[in-house]
């Protein structure tokens, strides 16, 4: 219908005519179109096909006029979210007229500029996978990118990332793009679009160009949008991303965010270089409470802190020193001091006859249950009415009333529960317990030593107390004895990598007439002292330890522990766990497949990664023979791996529903510890409804395992739902010792520290996981898998690893002298922010408390008053607030 530009002559009137012929066909064509189209709709299509023609004029003059208005009309235009706009609807039907001719055309000026117009137009005409609005982009002016408007960037962005990954298989050369690349990204990031430049740099792979593009109003959001980013991607690109948003911290000076990132790379150079950086001694303070909360030790030296005095401060705050005198400010505002008995927490007078009766008898087993019950009740508090009742009490000796109503390994987890009454408090804590050492019972003497590792638990001190105290009775004849000490040890220096410790402990290792349950625990201990950080010393000393037991001793059920202290020296360290995991093929197949999965599982906790959990769900579709035990750790793995971040522990849930329905006997005995795992401290209704079911199942262990997870899923929580039903199973299970036990040990779990505590290894917003933290639980866990063997046989103290996860749940304010000021604050459910617009609250259904305040699963908290300017940009913890200079009184 076009004139053929090639016989096209200059003359006027030949245009004209053409024009009214067009005119006469579209007439007709269009004439039921023409109905629908209003005046100025009608004016507008007429205008633009006459430019068309316009364009294909030879009068260069004519052309540029007829291709500026057409820009004009095309930038002007707006339109509706849902519509194209206008001048682009009716100049679809000319968009290959135009291209035919622009394939004609001469190289000039005008050439480019009809590229433009082209590649604005493919933008709703090409076809899919052409890309051609970025071909004729290339093609086009250098002009700006974004007068285009916002569409057409987008869409730009999106063919770049197409071009980039088929030039880089084909080798060709990026210069061009990366150019565009430039442009792009300088437009969204001025116009708040900071998540779509983050993509699009993440698509050609130049992240590094972001930290030039940010400015003081956007980093916030972009680095908070590249560290949400960075739980789905796969490696190596989180850490990537990563160490861009803690270079692009750094360049603002927003210290403590880059702390947050260093600590989650586990990178201590990182660490170095902030408190190297920063010269403002109090924002040192609030680092080294950071630290302190993550759990890692971390010395000082004169580079990070160049005045001695400062340093030991500092270096006080990071041994946690000062936890317990936090943790007491705490409990006296809340009014939680007065000591509570087991019977408080089991209100058996609530409950009707049959129950109540039977449980007045003075049973060694109900005993031992009060002991755990009272331990986690009181943990911290320094006070109980059990064993801290002063001497002239009706007991008639101080505590040890208590202590001897007890039977042999009883009193061992009896004695090391003053060290957990006694937690954090290591001065008080030492004298205390001292009276046990000299006991004649070896029992006595084991759990005081278990205590002494208890009281250090988390503290670090330059003296070593518990090393100087325990060092000793490593090596004594007596094996429960010696267990104390090396348990005790593991427990106060877990994460402190103590090389003078591994010495003593890998002799016991090797040492071929150690009894298994001693070999065992030394293997837990090393794991714990040097979680996470992949010693090959250690995993020699294990695997060969491993190597050397006997057919009968690897069905033993403490045997796997081994693997499992194996695993911890991996924990969260991905891939550096390959070359273990290729011994670990060489070993007995009657524990192969069992140290396999718990390596696999510790590898990836905290990480995430789906590939795993795919892989482990793989091992627990198997309907096996009897006697196969990895199945256990394969689904206590899916849990490790998947509690990251909140949507892989939603799917994770799910499958391991349906696990329970078409899993085997050992695979559902694992699923109530798994579900624990996810919710810990953080009691979510469907979890504890399948748990409450599952806690009357008829497989016993199924229902023991069961009951020990209600009780960590409301782990200082006070939860009154989970109360009231574990009071119901006290009473359901009164006639069976076994499950009565675990009952009494979950109701002491819900009510820890009377709920100021939280077993949760996620803190600052679930961000950073405490290696230690989740270390002690899944040791925990690890040894609830033989419920009857360890737990209610003669190694109930393994419950003491518990105290490896517990903190307080709390946010405490301190002024500039560290001492505890109280402000309002407010508490609320938190809001994920990420790549929203503008300034999104960021907590809802808020109530305004004064500090200090208890902080649940899920909640944030923000100062309600401009008066201070909290140091650490996450409320959790201890946080110090420095006056805010420009804050004025109302008056």
């Amino acid at each position: 219908m076009a004139p053929d530009p090639n016989s096209a002559s200059g003359s006027g009137t030949r245009d004209e005519a053409t024009v009214k012929v067009l005119a006469k066909d579209q007439k007709k064509k269009d004439e039921k179109k023409d109905e629908d189209l209003s005046e100025e709709d009608l004016a507008l299509k007429q205008q633009l096909e006459l430019y068309v023609e316009r364009v294909q004029d030879t009068d260069p003059g004519l052309q540029k006029a007829a291709l500026e208005s057409m820009r004009q009309e095309i930038r002007t235009s707006t339109s509706s979210m849902t519509s194209v706009p206008k001048p682009l609807k009716f100049l679809r039907p000319h968009y290959g007229t135009l291209k035919a001719y622009y394939e004609i055309m001469g190289e000039s000026d005008l050439k480019k500029y009809l590229a433009d117009i082209l590649s604005v137009l493919a933008l709703t005409m090409s076809a899919e996978g052409e890309r051609e609005s970025l071909k004729f982009r290339l093609l086009g002016s250098e002009g700006d990118i974004g007068s285009w408007g916002h569409e057409y960037v987008r869409n730009l962005a999106g063919e770049i990332s197409q071009e980039y990954a088929k030039r880089q298989t084909e080798e060709a050369p990026i210069d061009d793009l990366m150019e565009l690349v430039q442009q792009i990204v300088a437009f969204h990031m001025k116009h708040n679009a900071e998540p779509e430049a983050v993509d699009l740099l993440m698509e050609v792979e130049d992240l590094d160009l972001l930290v030039e593009h940010v400015d003081s109003t956007n980093f916030k959001r972009t680095c908070l949008y590249l560290t949400s980013a960075a739980r789905y991607l796969p490696g190596p690109d989180d850490i990537l991303v990563l160490d861009i948003a803690y270079m692009i911290y750094l360049k603002f000076d927003e210290y403590p965010n880059a702390l947050q990132i260093a600590l989650f790379l586990d990178n201590l150079q990182y660490v170095k270089q902030i408190f190297t950086s920063c010269d403002d001694l109090l924002m040192k303070k609030q680092f080294c409470y950071i630290i302190a909360r993550h759990g890692i030790e971390f010395e000082l030296d004169d580079d990070m802190v160049v005045e001695d005095e400062d340093r030991y401060a500092l270096q006080d705050i990071i041994n946690n020193s000062k936890l317990s005198e936090g943790y007491l400010t705490l409990a006296r505002d809340i009014e939680v001091m007065e000591p509570k008995s087991p019977e408080d927490i089991y209100k058996a007078h609530l409950l009707d006859g049959r129950a109540s009766a039977g449980a007045s008898v003075d049973s060694a087993r109900q005993n031992l249950a009060a002991t755990f019950v009272n331990a986690f009740v009181n943990a911290g508090f320094g006070q109980d009415k059990l064993m801290t009742v002063p001497a002239d009490a009706s007991s008639g000796g101080a505590s040890g009333g208590w202590l001897f109503k007890n039977k042999e390994h009883g009193k061992a987890s009896a004695a090391a529960s003053l060290g957990m009454i006694l937690l954090w408090d290591v001065d008080s804590g030492l004298a205390q317990i001292d009276k046990y050492f000299h006991s004649s019972d070896s029992h006595v003497i084991a759990g005081a030593l278990l205590g002494v590792g208890i009281v250090n638990c988390n503290i670090n001190n330059d003296c070593d107390p518990a090393l100087a105290l325990l060092g000793d009775y490593v090596n004594k004849e007596d094996p429960s004895i010696r267990i104390g000490a090396i348990m005790g040890l593991g427990i106060s220096y877990a994460g402190s990598q103590n090389d003078q410790i591994r010495f003593k402990l890998t002799a016991i290792l090797n040492d071929a007439k150690a009894p298994l349950d001693v070999i065992a625990f030394t293997a837990i201990s090393l794991g714990l002292i040097y979680v996470g950080s992949c010693n090959e010393e250690v995993a020699q000393a294990i695997i060969f330890a491993l190597m050397d037991r006997s057919e009968s001793e690897l069905g033993e059920p403490l045997t796997r522990l081994l693997p499992l202290g194996l695993g911890l020296l991996y924990l969260g360290k991905q891939e550096s766990v390959e070359a273990t995991a290729e011994v670990s093929k060489t070993f007995n197949e009657k524990i192969r497949k069992y140290c396999d999965m718990t390596l696999l599982s510790c590898a990836y906790a905290g990480t995430g990664n789906v590939l795993k959990v795919q892989n482990l769900l793989g091992h627990c579709a198997q309907h096996l023979e009897k006697g196969e035990t990895h199945q256990g750790p394969a689904v206590l793995g899916i849990a490790m791996v998947a509690m990251a971040e909140e949507l892989g522990l939603e799917m994770a849930i799910r499958s391991l529903e349906h696990l329970l329905q078409y899993g085997e006997q050992n695979i559902r005995r694992a699923i109530p510890l798994a579900l624990g795992l996810l919710c810990i401290s953080n009691p979510k209704v469907n979890v504890m409804d399948t748990l409450s079911r599952l806690s009357h199942d008829t497989d016993s262990e199924v229902a023991m395992a069961a009951v020990i997870s209600l009780g960590l899923i409301g782990a200082g929580t006070n939860n009154a739902r989970i109360a009231g039903m574990l009071r119901n199973l006290s009473s359901y299970y009164y006639k069976d010792a076994n499950l009565l036990f675990c009952v009494r040990i979950a109701q002491g779990l819900v009510h820890l520290g009377k709920g100021l505590l939280t077993l949760n290894p996620f803190h600052s917003d679930r961000f950073l996981l405490s290696p230690v933290a989740l270390a002690g639980i899944t040791t925990l866990l690890f040894a609830c898998l033989e419920m009857k063997a360890i737990i209610l046989g003669k190694y109930h103290y393994v419950l003491y690893y518990v105290v490896l996860a517990m903190q307080p749940r709390m946010l405490l304010t301190v002024d500039e002298n560290l001492k505890p000021l109280s402000v309002p604050v407010r508490v609320g459910q938190a809001v994920d922010v990420v790549g929203q617009a503008g300034r999104p609250k960021t907590i809802t259904g808020f109530q305004t408390h004064s500090t200090p305040v208890l902080l649940a699963a899920g909640d944030r908290a923000e100062l309600a008053t401009e008066k201070y300017i909290p140091l650490s940009p996450i409320l959790e913890g201890f946080v110090i607030l420095k006056e805010n200079p420009d804050y004025k009184e109302d008056n």
